[in-house]
């Protein structure tokens, strides 16, 4: 059995470590790779992993992989998980109020998400629970998952793990919203549901002079809009919250010339399976049925899909995070409502118990503060110290043997 570990005892480990994370965070930062290319990064995520002496494991047809720390000692079976990839957006060397430490020498690549945060988080916690092993009972997987941005390391990743009987895992996010030093875990749900839509409306093209003889695909596709403005508005139950919103419309080249095909991209945001699905039903459904009204025809793309569903905590789980948190950082613990923004973390609820936690790194005074997917995204590194706290106490207190008995 593991011996305990005190509160005084882990935070001294952890500022310990806080250089080394910062260090690791900031290369991340400067060499960020798109989803499903984080080759390099992964190489360095693996060197660093090795370095600690920890076990690799791979994961079939992905970029992501697993890293296993086992005391070899009965006990929990316990996964941290990382995001790892980037964004293509062209990074300002601003935030909000002043240069940035550290920009991307990618250009046109950029961490506007926090990935290279989280990284630096999984990558530390994995330095000082091997520093601390001999205390330890069970087993801690840390999870870098590929592509979250785009759903595709998902499905790969939970066909690697789901014969590992995981008794929790544990996610998180930095948060802009968030004060640094202020952490949000839900009883509950967490993030929205989201699908994608991609279609093309097929018709004939031609000279403007003559629509008469030619089948608009774009007056096709603006009866669709409406039909579907009409379908939102009349046709959804008020009780079950389905978002609809167009993002693109790429139609033509010139005033004179009408195209053979336009394309529509959307998402809808939901936080209930069921609901969503449905909801992505009716829209093609729509779709197809105007289309055909104007003698066109409709071309579902691949994005036209469940790209996540909702992300909902245990709330059994929540409750001890909550605790752990709230030993190790009194007064830390702030709420927040549900976010309609997406998550691939979903995906490890199929297979255990999981609870996800929202780190703050908002500082108005320093920049820090600028919305996800944005340019002028930058994060307060000091976060680092909450985050790595809320996820090492809640790790090293659930897998103590003795807490056993407390969790049924």
């Amino acid at each position: 059995m593991g011996k305990n570990i005190s509160i005084d005892e882990l935070k001294s480990l952890i500022n310990e470590s806080l250089d080394y994370s910062k260090e690791i965070k900031n290369y991340l930062h400067e060499n960020p790779e798109l989803s499903s290319k984080e080759f390099e990064t992964r190489k360095f995520l693996i060197d660093e992993c090795e370095k600690i002496g920890l076990e690799i494991q791979e994961v079939n047809d992905s970029t992501g992989f697993v890293v296993i720390l086992d005391t070899k000692k009965d006990g929990k079976i316990l996964g941290l998980r990382t995001d790892i990839d980037a964004l293509p957006i062209l990074e300002n060397d601003k935030n909000l109020k002043r240069k940035k430490e550290v920009v991307s020498k990618n250009s046109g690549v950029m961490h506007a998400c926090g990935h290279d945060f989280h990284m630096a988080l999984a990558l530390t916690s994995a330095k000082i629970l091997s520093q601390i092993k001999e205390k330890l009972d069970g087993k801690f997987y840390f999870i870098f998952e590929e592509g979250e941005e785009t759903g595709a390391g998902i499905d790969a990743m939970v066909d690697h793990l789901k014969n590992v009987k995981f008794d929790a895992i544990y996610g998180n996010h930095v948060d802009t919203e968030i004060e640094t030093g202020k952490i949000a875990i839900s009883k509950g749900k967490v993030y929205a549901g989201c699908a994608g839509v991609d279609f093309d409306v097929i018709g004939k093209g031609g000279h403007g002079s003559r629509p008469d003889l030619l089948t608009s695909p774009i007056n096709a596709l603006v009866a669709i809009i409406n039909n579907l403005n009409q379908t939102w508005a009349t046709n959804i139950d008020p009780n079950e919250i389905v978002t609809l919103g167009i993002g693109s419309i790429n139609a033509g080249f010139a005033s004179n010339v009408i195209p053979d095909k336009v394309n529509l991209k959307a998402t809808l945001r939901f936080f209930e399976d069921k609901v969503g699905e449905n909801a992505l039903e009716k829209l093609k459904v729509v779709a197809e049925k105007t289309a055909n009204l104007y003698d066109c025809k409709i071309k579902f793309n691949d994005y036209t899909r469940v790209v996540a569903y909702p992300v909902s905590n245990d709330e059994k789980l929540a409750e001890f995070a909550i605790d752990s948190l709230e030993e190790i950082l009194p007064n830390s613990l702030v709420y927040e409502d549900v976010s309609y923004g997406s998550e691939s973390f979903y995906g490890y609820g199929k297979i255990c118990p999981i609870v996800f936690a929202k780190i703050g790194i908002k500082n108005e005074e320093k920049g820090y503060g600028a919305g996800a997917h944005t340019e002028n995204f930058d994060v307060d590194n000091d976060g680092l110290y909450y985050g790595l706290s809320s996820a090492l106490n809640f790790l090293i207190n659930f897998s103590r043997k003795e807490r056993n008995n407390d969790w049924a």
